[in-house]
C-alpha cells in the first residue's frame, strides 16, 4: 500500500484541501480543542489590538493534521489582517523571500509551513526581517558591491513545523510566542466530527460520531477524512444517517480498526510477533520483511504504535509489548521479549 493511499495518514492529501477549506473554523470561538493555546492566543491578540500593534512572531509545532494552518488563518481573522501563505520548500532562494516580504502590508500575517525546511541562506535573510523589520540586500558584485537596508512594515510571522528539533537555534529564538499542539481526545474529536457533519448536512447519531472519533488517531484531519468515507457508505448501504453500526461497518470495510490501526500497522505488528517472537528486531530487518522503506516505518508507522504502547525501542531493536499481542488477539509471552538478554550475556561472560 502506498503511503498516499492510507486512509489514516496524517499528512495532507489532495482530497483534503477542498474539504478542510470548507470545514475550517474562522474564529477562535469556533476552534475546538487546544484550550491552553486558545486562551493564550486570545490574550495576546486582544493586547496587540489594544496597542494597535502587530502580534509577536508565533511558532506552532506538533504532529501533522492538528490545525496549525487553521490557527494561522484564525490569527489573521482575529487581527483583521490579510494572510500570505507559503512553505519552506517553496522559498528556494533569498530573492524569493525578499519578494514576499516587500509585498507585505502593515500588520499582515506571513504563514510559512514546514519552516524547518528553509535553507540556511534564506534563514539569514529572515533574521533581520523578524528582529528589526528590515531587509538587507546586496547591490552589485565584486569590489563594487554594497549593502542596502530596506525597511519593512511590521508583520507577524507564523511558522509551523512538525519537527521543531530541526529548527536552528537563532531562528527558534526569534519567535516570541511558541505553542505545541497536542493530540486530541476522542471527546474533542467527536465535537469536531459533529460540527463537520452539521456543515455537510449529514444526519447522525452520537454513537456514530464517537465511533469515528475513536478511530481517528487523535487527529482532526483524519477524523474529517473518515467522516467523508462514512458518509459515502451511509448514502449507499444505509439510509444516509451515520449511526454507530454504519460507522463501524464502513470503517471495518476500510480496514481501520477500533484504535485507528490500518492493514499496514497490523502487518508490522504481526511480522514482529510471528516472525521474530515479538522482537527485538532491527529496523532494516523489519523493513525487508514488510516490504516498506525503513524511513517510512520509522517516520510514518512507528510513532503512533509507540503512542499506543504497542512498540518499544531498545538498544537491540524494536520490541512488541503485551498490549500489541492482546490487540491482535494473540497470547503474550510470559517473559517480555529481550528483557533477559543482558542478564544472560553477563552470566555467560562471567
Amino acid at each position: 500500500m502506498a503511503i498516499d493511499d492510507r486512509l489514516v495518514m496524517t499528512g495532507m492529501r489532495q482530497e483534503d484541501e477542498e474539504l478542510e477549506n470548507s470545514l475550517r473554523p474562522r474564529h477562535l470561538r469556533e476552534y475546538i480543542g487546544q484550550e491552553k493555546v486558545k486562551n493564550s492566543l486570545q490574550i495576546y491578540i486582544s493586547a496587540a489590538l489594544k496597542r494597535h500593534d502587530a502580534l509577536d512572531h508565533i511558532l506552532l509545532y506538533g504532529p501533522p493534521g492538528l490545525g496549525k494552518t487553521t490557527l494561522a488563518c484564525i490569527v489573521a481573522a482575529e487581527m483583521g489582517q490579510n494572510i500570505r501563505v507559503t512553505s519552506g520548500p517553496a522559498i528556494e532562494r533569498p530573492g524569493d523571500l525578499a519578494s514576499i516580504l516587500t509585498n507585505l502590508n502593515q500588520g499582515d500575517i506571513l504563514f510559512i509551513d514546514e519552516i524547518h525546511r528553509l535553507s540556511r541562506a534564506v534563514e539569514e535573510v529572515l533574521y533581520p526581517a523578524m528582529e528589526d523589520y528590515a531587509l538587507d540586500i546586496m547591490i552589485g558584485k565584486g569590489p563594487t558591491a554594497r549593502s542596502m537596508r530596506l525597511d519593512l512594515p511590521k508583520f507577524t510571522l507564523v511558522g509551523a513545523t512538525t519537527r521543531a528539533g530541526r529548527l536552528s537555534a537563532p531562528l527558534r529564538d526569534r519567535f516570541g510566542i511558541v505553542f505545541r499542539l497536542e493530540m486530541y481526545t476522542p471527546e474533542e474529536l467527536s465535537k469536531i466530527v459533529a460540527r463537520s457533519a452539521g456543515i455537510l448536512g449529514m444526519p447522525f447519531d452520537e454513537g456514530g460520531i464517537m465511533e469515528i472519533a475513536r478511530r481517528s488517531r487523535g487527529t482532526p484531519r483524519i477524523a474529517n477524512r473518515l467522516l467523508k468515507r462514512v458518509r459515502d457508505f451511509a448514502q449507499v448501504r444505509a439510509d444516509g444517517r451515520i449511526t454507530a453500526e454504519v460507522a463501524r461497518d464502513s470503517l471495518n470495510m476500510q480496514d481501520v480498526d477500533n484504535l485507528g490501526l490500518d492493514r499496514v500497522d497490523r502487518a508490522v505488528l504481526s511480522a514482529m510477533i510471528e516472525k521474530f517472537g515479538g522482537g527485538p528486531v532491527g529496523l532494516d530487518t523489519l523493513a525487508a520483511v514488510t516490504g516498506e522503506d525503513a524511513v517510512t516505518i520509522e517516520d510514518v508507522y512507528e510513532p503512533y504504535l509507540m503512542q499506543l504502547g504497542f512498540i518499544m525501542r531498545t538498544p537491540r531493536g524494536r520490541v512488541c509489548t503485551p498490549a500489541a499481542y492482546e490487540h491482535l488477539g494473540k497470547t503474550p509471552p510470559t517473559e517480555q521479549p529481550g528483557s533477559g538478554d543482558a542478564g544472560v550475556e553477563q552470566t555467560q561472560l562471567f
